[in-house]
């Protein structure tokens, strides 16, 4: 029985498979992107979601903690700079894995992982409805204060509207004398 043994071993020693998602990691803050088995795929994905969480805080501690987990430079101020000024209002979820079949040569399953905000195919219409809708987490009483702020937000729009239509009254016979003026 495996009670309580969460990690995902891969079938390699500890430090094998450290070397293995270090490695993983960096590639995929390189490119965004790659392709790789399912299994590793989804235990990539435990081991780079905190390292993109930490990259939101950008101080000289929080660069030391990533870097002892990637050892590469280049790879860290790619995560810094690019990732975290990407995914800096996303609460997690940082990335995606997408099954892509069987590879041929040895039957495994293949999956791609990416960084979710670097993907411009599912990323257009989310921005578009985020922008347009306040979402929340919980469901209930919420939609009484939507239509109640609706409400309050209606009114002073008319309230407007009244007070510039006058105002634009008094300007239009003002336009008018003008023009007769240079005719004259």
């Amino acid at each position: 029985m495996r009670h309580g043994d969460k990690i995902k071993n891969l079938s390699r020693t500890k430090a094998h498979r450290d070397a293995l998602l270090r490695n993983l990691s960096c590639q995929l803050i390189e490119h965004k992107r790659i392709v790789t088995t399912v299994a590793k795929a989804k235990a990539l994905r435990v081991y780079v979601e905190p390292l993109i969480t930490k990259s939101k805080e950008n101080t000289t501690h929080q660069r030391r903690i990533v870097f002892s987990h990637l050892q590469d430079k280049e790879a860290v101020k790619e995560l810094f700079d690019a990732v975290a000024a990407k995914v800096g209002g996303r609460p997690g979820g940082y990335t995606r894995i997408i099954k892509l079949g069987i590879r041929p040569g040895d039957a495994a399953e293949k999956a791609m992982i990416e960084l979710v905000d670097f993907n411009e195919v599912y990323g257009k219409g989310s921005d578009e409805k985020a922008a347009g809708k306040r979402t929340r987490r919980r469901s209930g009483s919420g939609k009484k204060k939507e239509e109640a702020t609706a409400v309050a937000e209606a009114a002073p729009v008319e309230e407007v509207k009244e007070a510039v239509a006058p105002a634009a009254a008094e300007e239009a016979p003002a336009a008018e004398a003008k023009d007769e003026n240079k005719e004259a």
